[in-house]
């Protein structure tokens, strides 16, 4: 079992990275539903789109003259070029993701990837937690992402993790990322169990990270070895129980994927319900967050 000092020290340090928002934010609607939120800096920025947004003191709306998603996805491609290149965005990655008030409805316009916590929007992810063994004696793949990505550059990783695409589903992103990430063929990725979901809600520099991870486990071949495939990993290491709840709580391994590993030593009985740090760490997983307005 975890030892009661390193769960101690992975509250502490997971409190820090996970921290819920503090900044104030103004909601973004699109035909009267909630869709994004923005700080009001970022919100008062949008002004310069007058054809675009509708700014008021408590929020911005898309304009009601676009009234169809794909008109919607057409001009916010255009306010996101501009922002790109004024360097107010992570790196572009002509990737779109659905914005919908509630995940599973159909998306009222589209957003480019890179853009997603500029505006705040409800983002979906996979991550699979790649293992070799059985359950009660396993061992966990963690990939160390390439310095040259754009978030969490040359930090741990899960093995296999992405984002969920507008048009592609949690399976067909899962298969995809594992070929990519560690070489794992889609026969071996459909095998991944579904595991539930955590959620992340929190500042970041570029905006706010809402978001949805859908959680797999993978249980890989003990003669596995990771291959990556699209030069977005740069290393694999294999590790035991401790050495995974050891990385977890330094900031070497991304937030994303400490939540998820963390889920699993949940599940898997490595974190006692008596100890005292418990009930703190079970309750990062699925968050109750209220977003913070301005008086």
């Amino acid at each position: 079992m975890a030892p009661a000092p390193m769960l101690a020290q992975l509250l502490r340090r997971l409190r820090r990275v996970l921290a819920p928002p503090v900044a104030a934010y103004l909601p973004l609607r699109v035909e009267g539903c909630a869709v994004g939120w923005l700080t009001p800096v970022r919100a008062r920025r949008l002004g310069a789109w007058p054809k675009v947004f509708d700014i008021g003191a408590r929020g911005v709306e898309c304009a009601r003259a676009l009234s169809t998603p794909a008109a919607r996805t057409e001009a916010l491609a255009e306010v996101a070029r501009v922002l790109a290149s004024e360097g107010a965005l992570t790196a572009w990655r002509d990737e779109r993701y659905g914005v919908a008030e509630h995940l599973g409805e159909p998306a009222l316009f589209e957003l480019e990837r890179a853009a997603a916590r500029y505006f705040g929007i409800h983002t979906c992810a996979v991550h699979a937690n790649g293992l070799v063994g059985a359950e009660g004696d396993w061992r966990m793949w963690l990939a160390r992402r390439s310095p040259t990505k754009p978030i969490d550059p040359g930090l741990l990783d899960n093995l296999v993790g992405g984002g969920i695409a507008a048009g592609a589903s949690v399976q067909a992103t899962l298969v995809k990322e594992a070929w990519e990430e560690a070489g794992i063929a889609s026969d071996a990725a459909w095998r991944a169990r579904p595991a539930g979901e955590v959620k992340i809600c929190r500042d970041q520099p570029d905006g706010l990270q809402r978001e949805t991870i859908h959680v797999h486990d993978l249980w890989l071949p003990a003669a596995f070895a990771p291959q990556n495939q699209d030069g977005e990993a740069v290393e694999h290491r294999l590790c035991s129980p401790a050495d995974a709840l050891a990385a977890i709580a330094t900031d070497d391994v991304t937030a994303d994927a400490s939540l998820v590993v963390l889920d699993f030593l949940i599940r898997q009985g490595h974190v006692e319900r008596s100890d005292a740090s418990f009930a703190a760490l079970d309750a990062l997983r699925q968050p109750s967050v209220s977003l913070p307005e301005p008086a």
